[in-house]
């Protein structure tokens, strides 16, 4: 476009202020600088749009024409900077967030409710995925991901921290007993993950970086699943507490080797890509679930 937004709303001032110097106080520019402004409207459009006597101005045919067009992309700008502003104050939109699903069952379902009662503008998406993803490729706004973090490119939200601890149903305790000991732990039912094989080290004293790496009897792409069989008394587990809290409170499942357990925590992020602005729909999702985590009995006080 050869013209410039400022031209236009130079031009119209002029028409709706009646003077040069009118126009130029509303706009808080010098005289001589809005009629700067016409003339090099004028020139890029190759035409006469005002005609000046010493009394006042008048718009020629062709600036009649054109002052249509105009005062109707000015309003068009200024529509869509005050919607801007009001999706900075009432967060607008499509948000979506990506986290492993289990996740997304234990701690962002329970809070989707309440989040779109407060943010009811904002149509949430949420999708599951056990690996990382690419968010640009897959369209999302904001993921969740659990352990260390490798990736530079992103910001990254620190949410909390959860401890990894080893369960099992008391159904399978009951038919196999309480292991006493880690030689004793090797001679039952272990279940763990397939891939990656960092989840597959447990946090009791061994030989891998100080924690024991076992070889799963029965492996399970996803931590629900662990969860599930664990409940239903297939063998024993290690998983991140805000998956088992419920359970362990409920007694479905029990703490296995508790004594021996070390402190190990397992970093919860919040990231989205460092090259876009945090808009003020992925903000309002951020602080309620960071607010959630720092409520949740599965989150250590610090």
């Amino acid at each position: 476009m050869k013209t410039t937004l400022d031209e236009m709303q130079a031009l119209l001032a002029v028409i709706d202020c009646g003077t040069l110097s009118a126009a130029a106080e509303q706009l808080g520019q010098t005289t001589s600088g809005v009629s700067r402004a016409l003339a090099r409207l004028e020139q890029k459009l190759g035409t006469t749009l005002l005609t000046r006597t010493t009394r006042r101005l008048h718009l020629t045919a062709e600036g009649e024409a054109f002052v249509r067009q105009a005062r109707h992309i000015v309003e068009a700008v200024e529509t869509a900077e005050e919607q801007m502003a009001l999706r900075r104050q009432r967060p607008a939109g499509r948000l979506r967030v990506d986290a492993a699903m289990p996740f997304v069952l234990h701690v962002i379902a329970p809070l989707v409710a309440r989040y779109r009662d407060q943010f009811p503008d904002v149509a949430l998406e949420v999708n599951s995925s056990e690996r990382y993803i690419d968010l640009l490729e897959r369209r999302t706004d904001l993921a969740i991901r659990i352990g260390p973090l490798a990736d530079s490119t992103l910001h990254a939200r620190l949410l909390g921290r959860c401890r990894l601890q080893l369960v099992a149903g008391p159904g399978y305790l009951q038919r196999h007993g309480m292991p006493d000991s880690l030689s004793a732990l090797q001679r039952h039912t272990l279940l763990g993950f397939n891939e990656p094989e960092s989840l597959n080290r447990w946090p009791v004293p061994g030989d891998d970086e100080g924690q024991l790496r076992i070889r799963p009897d029965i492996a399970a792409s996803s931590g629900e699943t662990l969860r599930r069989l664990a409940v239903e008394g297939a063998g024993i587990t290690c998983l991140s507490d805000f998956l088992t809290h419920s359970d362990r409170a409920a007694g479905s499942l029990v703490p296995v080797l508790s004594a021996q357990t070390l402190d190990v925590f397992q970093s919860i992020h919040a990231v989205y890509y460092r090259n876009t602005a945090v808009s003020a729909r992925v903000r309002s999702f951020l602080d309620v679930l960071a607010a959630e985590m720092q409520r949740a009995p599965f989150v250590p006080v610090a």
